[in-house]
């Protein structure tokens, strides 16, 4: 079976053991990193195929007759059009559960540097101001305990169940919400506008879909309270970015910490790439780059290639 991995290097392979797929019975063909232009000519052989973000839509897979397969090297699946993958009989699988702990790691790294003003204050005290003081602490930045504050969390899978342990851990009231468009009966959750109402933080842990995009949006974000601090480490396009930067500048909210853009990288720049923007923080799609998440995202895709080739595949997404 010849299998083509399209961009490899998106997994820093320097520092995980790509044993467990590369060992597979594949004639692999492996390719550091992929441009969208270049998909097409390079599955067109392909019975299996791996990809991290080169997209492959309805082009490529009418160009790679003898496709199967294909791995997606993430959880989000907005890379592949599913509509048509099922419609060529290509099976799609994706890892799942693989980064939980690194991304509500950096999710927390965020709430808390935000929360404690901490970059102001770090700044402050490498800058002279703190050497300048009068007195043997700065208190130029307002911090907030998070104790007793009102966390909501937007997507309620594993990642989402995960930043409200943590949340529930320093005191705080953690609501879920109910998105209007799935009629969720489930007492435990809150209409999504009156969670984005409410509270003081909101971190987003849902996929980007149609119905997803621009979820937090203008309207969205007048409803929150001016010192809420807003969270994404899902999908860029799930917060209108333009209506955000908007929103910090003119203090409707107080704050947001984001990991992922809607173009990445953003070769053709972004507003929120901006350092004069107040109380924002953006990293550059990392909560899911530790070590350990890296390589169980490889042992799983491992799994998942073996189970599909032994006729039960596994991880299976549709349109």
């Amino acid at each position: 079976m010849k299998g083509v991995i399209l961009d490899i290097d998106s997994l820093g392979p320097e520092d995980v053991d790509l044993g467990p797929i590369t060992g597979l019975p594949i004639e692999w063909t492996i390719y550091s990193t992929c441009r969208p232009e270049q998909v097409a000519e390079r599955i067109a052989d392909a019975e299996l195929v791996l990809t991290n973000k080169a997209p492959i839509g309805e082009q490529e897979l009418a160009a790679a007759s003898g496709l199967r397969y294909i791995g997606v090297l993430a959880t989000g699946t907005n890379v592949i059009d599913l509509a048509a993958a099922s419609t060529s009989n290509v099976v799609v699988s994706n890892v799942v559960g693989y980064g939980s702990a690194s991304v509500v790691q950096h999710t927390w790294a965020l709430i808390l540097a935000l929360a404690t003003r901490l970059p102001d204050y770090n700044e402050a005290a490498l800058d002279g101001r703190w050497t300048e003081s009068p007195f043997f602490c700065l208190q130029d930045f307002p911090v907030n305990e998070l104790a007793g504050k009102v966390l909501g969390i937007v997507g309620y899978g594993e990642l989402g169940r995960g930043v409200a342990a943590v949340g529930q851990a320093f005191g705080m009231d953690v609501q879920i919400a109910s998105l209007p468009w799935r009629h969720d009966d489930d007492p435990e959750r809150i209409p999504f506008d009156s969670l984005i109402h409410q509270a003081d933080v909101i971190s987003l842990h849902c996929p980007l879909t149609e119905k997803t995009r621009h979820l937090i949006g203008r309207r969205e974000l007048v409803k929150m309270k001016s010192t809420a601090l807003l969270i994404n480490c899902a999908r860029g396009g799930i917060v209108d970015e333009q209506a955000l930067v908007d929103a910090l500048e003119g203090g409707v909210i107080g704050g947001a910490g984001v990991d992922v853009l809607s173009e990445e990288p953003p070769v053709n720049g972004n507003p929120l790439l901006n350092p004069e923007i107040p109380n924002l923080i953006v990293t550059p799609h990392s909560a899911w780059v530790a070590q350990e998440s890296r390589q169980r995202l490889i042992d799983q895709v491992a799994e998942n290639i073996q189970v599909f080739l032994a006729g039960k595949p596994r991880n299976v997404v549709g349109s």
